[in-house]
């Protein structure tokens, strides 16, 4: 696969990964992973520092699961929406056929509570580390490191970023 046609799938994957989150459609979320994979989130300061410790990590496709049922039965959080912003994307085919690639990415988050309906702030902003396979003619993530730059959140993280 010639360079531009890589970077539009792995684009066009990002996107799609993007719309399922923003539209709470949560219960499709780990099928855009391999199993086993790694979602991991990292605050920036950790991995400067080389510490392993991250603030969710799920590597099977099972916890990516139960997170979503987590999410949807057992969270306790104020109503509110997520739009992702993603830019800046750089793709690499690795000699082994895997493909990296890194993203800048902004979480918008915007309220739905009577009180502050429709207040909407950064809620995260950092970088996108993804590994990527191909598994039967469709992209897939093997492994998504989210590094947050803005490791301190106010409230529960509750929607994967």
């Amino acid at each position: 696969m010639d360079k531009y046609a890589l970077r539009c799938a792995v684009e066009e994957l990002l996107a799609a990964y993007a719309h399922c989150l923003d539209s709470d459609r949560l219960e499709e979320w780990p099928d855009f992973f391999t199993d086993p994979c790694l979602y991991q989130v990292l605050p920036r300061e950790n991995r400067e520092q080389g510490l392993p410790i991250a603030l969710i990590y799920c590597d099977s496709r099972g916890m990516l699961r139960d997170r979503v049922v987590a999410h949807r039965q057992a969270n306790i959080y104020g109503p509110h929406a997520y739009r992702h912003l993603i830019s800046n994307l750089r793709v690499c085919e690795e000699p082994d056929g895997t493909i990296t690639a890194q993203a800048t990415y902004t979480v918008l988050r915007t309220l739905l509570d009577p009180v502050r309906y429709g207040s909407t702030e950064v809620y995260s902003a950092g970088e996108y580390r993804d590994v990527l396979v191909w598994v039967e003619g469709q992209l897939k993530l093997r492994e998504k490191t989210v590094i947050v730059d803005t490791c301190r959140i106010d409230s529960l993280l509750v929607t994967p970023l």
